[in-house]
């Protein structure tokens, strides 16, 4: 999971570049990585280890109110997202979604700077999906930036080292928090093998199957 989080820290501005810079080839190479890296991350929300599986993370809106006003107590104290961190999650991963999904479709085939699968959809939905990629593109900014906030906050504030464990895969806790399960690696394979497939298909421009 560290390195599908860093990748999304590299594709993000690797595709904002590209765009700039006119590089449609490899922004569109890019566009289909972070699709596959993004079904690999919802797969992975329901069959990894329990610190990524959105049924261990996600709270419901009670638990949510309760961490806000501090009334969680040292019960809530857990390894992986708190549940403010959750929420941070589903909007990165959703926001991130739009800005793929719209981009598979975008583009002008007159320009050649088209998605893989512009061709399924007319004119008049390509230009409308084209204009929301491009500039939706500043809400899934602003909502790393928010993120990174959170981060600085936490370390400022809180005194809770958010990036290391994101780098060494390791984080000092309690001996009455759980520790995480290893991966397995048949899931593993199984979403990634899922993922790459359906990333590839898109790629090919979704031709039908069978």
């Amino acid at each position: 999971m560290r390195v599908c989080h860093w990748s999304f820290a590299f594709l993000v501005p690797g595709l904002w570049w590209t765009a700039e810079n006119s590089q449609w080839g490899l922004h569109k190479r890019f566009g289909v990585a972070l699709f596959g890296l993004l079904v690999f991350r919802i797969i992975w929300g329901f069959i990894g280890t329990k610190t990524a599986r959105f049924g261990s993370f996600v709270k419901d809106p009670l638990t949510v109110l309760a961490y806000l006003t501090g009334k969680a107590g040292s019960a809530a104290q857990t390894i992986g997202h708190n549940p403010i961190g959750a929420l941070s999650v589903l909007a990165l991963l959703g926001f991130m979604l739009v800005q793929v999904g719209t981009g598979l479709f975008a583009g002008d085939p007159y320009d050649g700077a088209t998605g893989p699968l512009n061709a399924l959809v007319g004119v008049a939905t390509a230009d409308a999906l084209t204009q929301w990629h491009e500039w939706f593109y500043w809400v899934v900014i602003v909502m790393v930036a928010l993120h990174l906030s959170a981060i600085v906050f936490y370390a400022a504030a809180k005194h809770n080292d958010l990036v290391s464990p994101m780098i060494s895969g390791r984080k000092i806790i309690n001996d009455a928090v759980d520790e995480n399960e290893p991966a397995s690696l048949g899931r593993f394979l199984l979403a990634a093998g899922m993922s790459a497939g359906l990333a590839v298909w898109v790629a090919f421009g979704a031709p039908p199957l069978g």
